[in-house]
């Protein structure tokens, strides 16, 4: 049974994926570089408008443990991707995502995610619920802080980056270059000094192991 699939770069459309819902075994989906997110368009006359194809297919295999559906035009993160319990990497890089579902909670195996080169401008709480995250990349996003000077409010000043993400996840590492934010301003996020920690706890324990540890933080200035 096929475990591996790359379709990377092919101008696949909206629809063109629904065969694979059939790959019972599929583990690996490489689909990066197609135009999965755009709009299918109408058919010339005399031809009847058909209903606009899902950009997944609605059952997806959920033997799936990597899935790469970078630069797709994705403005939103697609349902069907939820249902993928067994995911533990996934990269949406390159798209249009300007806000991540709540729905992001049930990719309980999840350890893996990149969100490089979207529009995001923060995380909901519910990040907080991936007890496996240990890497997150958003460079290249609009995460910012909206009353600099103030203190966090939940309604008129939120904390983009909830402390849940810090506080109740294993993350270890985290990419925000590219962000107008400063390490100053992340350095008074709720929770944040939980990762450092057990950010420095682990580069300690690779160091004295042998293995070379990115001392660096988060890519801010």
């Amino acid at each position: 049974m096929l475990k591996s699939l790359n379709c990377d770069d092919n101008a696949l459309i909206a629809g063109s994926l629904d065969p694979i819902s059939s790959l019972t075994k599929l583990q690996t989906l490489n689909a990066g570089g197609n135009e999965l997110g755009k709009k299918v368009p109408p058919p010339k006359p005399p031809h009847k408008p058909q209903p606009q194809p899902d950009a997944l297919p609605a059952k997806m295999p959920v033997s799936l443990k990597v899935l790469k559906l970078n630069s797709n035009f994705f403005s939103t993160v697609p349902s069907p991707i939820f249902m993928l319990t067994k995911l533990q990497k996934l990269d949406l890089s390159n798209n249009q995502l300007a806000t991540v579902p709540s729905t992001i909670s049930k990719l309980q195996a999840l350890n893996e995610l990149n969100l490089n080169n979207n529009v995001i401008v923060a995380l909901p709480e519910e990040i907080g619920f991936l007890s496996k995250l240990k890497s997150l990349s958003l460079k290249e996003n609009h995460i910012s802080v909206i009353h600099a000077n103030e203190k966090f409010h939940p309604t008129r000043n939120p904390q983009p980056l909830p402390a849940s993400l810090f506080t109740d996840t294993p993350l270890i590492d985290l990419n925000l270059h590219g962000n107008p934010m400063t390490s100053t301003q992340l350095n008074e996020f709720d929770g944040y000094s939980a990762f450092l920690e057990r950010r420095q706890a682990t580069n300690t324990k690779n160091i004295y192991g042998g293995a070379m540890a990115n001392l660096s933080v988060t890519g801010l200035e």
